[in-house]
């Protein structure tokens, strides 16, 4: 009997912890927008636009986003670079997240991605 009591206070106070966080949004507020008229503010923007350009929401049915896709390399260019880079991902997806395949790998010497070393004139 004491065990339910408490958990029905112990629910109680929760509920009343809960309830104090709650704030009445307040439109008039800190954090208000101002609302301003802007009639034909669109027609200007409109007009500027490229002809044959449209804006279509990504979240929108009937979004297309192949629609104006037209691609540089011919089907056979890009079999070839998946046959070539085809080794690299799979070794990239495994357990090991491709460690294994980067230590073994040799890396060309870049002086441009050089961070730290000794100067050429270390005196």
């Amino acid at each position: 009997m004491q065990a339910s009591r408490l958990l029905l206070a112990a629910a109680a106070l929760t509920t009343v912890a809960f309830a104090a966080q709650a704030d009445d949004a307040d439109p008039s507020g800190q954090f208000a927008h101002p609302v301003t008229a802007s009639v034909g503010a669109a027609a200007p923007v409109q007009a500027a636009a490229p002809a044959g350009s449209y804006r279509v929401s990504p979240w929108s049915t009937q979004y297309n986003p192949l629609a104006t896709f037209s691609s540089s390399k011919t089907r056979a260019e890009v079999q070839a670079e998946y046959i070539r880079n085809r080794d690299a991902v799979a070794a990239m997806n495994r357990e090991d997240s491709g460690s294994a395949y980067l230590a073994a790998t040799p890396r060309a010497a870049d002086a441009s991605r050089q961070l730290a070393g000794q100067p050429l004139n270390a005196q």
